[in-house]
């Protein structure tokens, strides 16, 4: 299953409908005083929709990634207008300047973060509109929070959702790929440091309200950072029981029991994700076990995709990461 003009258009309509719709919304905001208390578009000019921070700026990341592949579709000048309006330099500066608030070093970390580097490395693609270049004061700021914050994190967070460190890096790492040699760097070291040495994953996932497979976006992390050879070596150590089908956790996809519960609806994004990663790594596998890495791909797809849309509480995320997963494969290096 590979992403079609059709879907395309379906995703950025979703998406379009909830990037400029403010309620719900769920907050990440310290208030040092009744002063803060105020409503997300006062305290986020652009990212204030999709229910919370993050959610809105990876909405926008899809939207101009759609357009980019599909510059004629029906929905590209909508984007164009969208981003004119919102992605200016006054709003970007507003933005930036709420991270100098005091006690906001832990906004959005280190998911926000991550997705912010993958805006902003997808406007940069889009020379026609100053869209990157405004947003590059942001990227800086918060590629200038991971150079900070990874050295003196001394073990990776594995959990399957905001805060896991792998997930962060691998959308950090394809960022800084372009636009910053010392924190590639950085991400090299600290992926090493962190997952190296792991051994025999159990797997034991997914939790009840994940929407990362932490086995997985660890074995994606490792797939980029090491390249095929080292990859297969770090693998066959990681998960050495695959080609008799266990941990059979990784094959079997999540069954969501209510998509109203935002926490339980994780568990649809649990599924487009581990498709994204399994994608990610078929290329360094061995034959026989790229094909069912393949097919074990396309079953969690298959039970996912057709709940992008439906209750909010999925319908205001889950489309990027069914593009994450519909796109994967293609820029995991040599």
């Amino acid at each position: 299953m590979e992403l079609t003009q059709e879907l395309a258009e379906k995703f950025a309509r979703i998406a379009l409908g909830h990037v400029t719709q403010q309620y719900p919304h769920k907050l990440d905001h310290v208030m040092n005083g009744l002063e803060d208390a105020r409503e997300p578009k006062a305290l986020h000019p652009i990212f204030y929709g999709s229910f919370d921070w993050h959610s809105c700026v990876h909405g926008y990341w899809m939207l101009l990634t759609l357009r980019r592949l599909y510059p004629d579709a029906s929905f590209a000048r909508d984007v164009e207008a969208l981003a004119d309006r919102m992605l200016t330099e006054e709003k970007i500066g507003a933005e930036l300047a709420y991270l100098d608030r005091e006690y906001s070093g832990g906004f959005e970390r280190p998911y926000g973060w991550a997705w912010l580097l993958a805006l902003h490395g997808e406007a940069a693609r889009h020379e026609d509109g100053d869209w990157g270049a405004n947003l590059e004061p942001l990227a800086r700021a918060f590629a200038e929070r991971f150079m900070l914050f990874l050295p003196k994190q001394g073990y990776p967070i594995r959990t399957g959702t905001h805060y896991n460190t792998a997930f962060a890096l691998v959308l950090a790492h394809g960022w800084a790929e372009t636009h910053d040699a010392d924190l590639l760097s950085l991400i090299r070291e600290r992926a090493g440091f962190y997952y190296g040495m792991d051994r025999d994953c159990q797997a034991w996932e997914p939790g009840g309200d994940e929407f990362l497979s932490s086995a997985m976006i660890e074995a994606l992390l490792m797939r980029i950072v090491l390249g095929k050879a080292d990859f297969a070596e770090w693998f066959a150590n990681f998960l050495p029981r695959l080609d008799i089908g266990e941990p059979a956790s990784l094959f079997t996809p999540a069954v969501p029991t209510d998509r109203s519960d935002g926490k339980i609806a994780h568990l649809d994004g649990f599924n487009l994700a581990r498709a994204w990663c399994w994608r990610g790594i078929a290329d360094a596998l061995p034959d026989a076990l790229a094909e069912r890495a393949a097919q074990t791909a396309e079953r969690h797809l298959d039970v996912a995709l057709p709940h992008v849309e439906g209750d909010y509480m999925g319908e205001h995320w889950l489309a990027s990461f069914a593009v994450l997963a519909l796109l994967a494969g293609a820029d995991t290096g040599s």
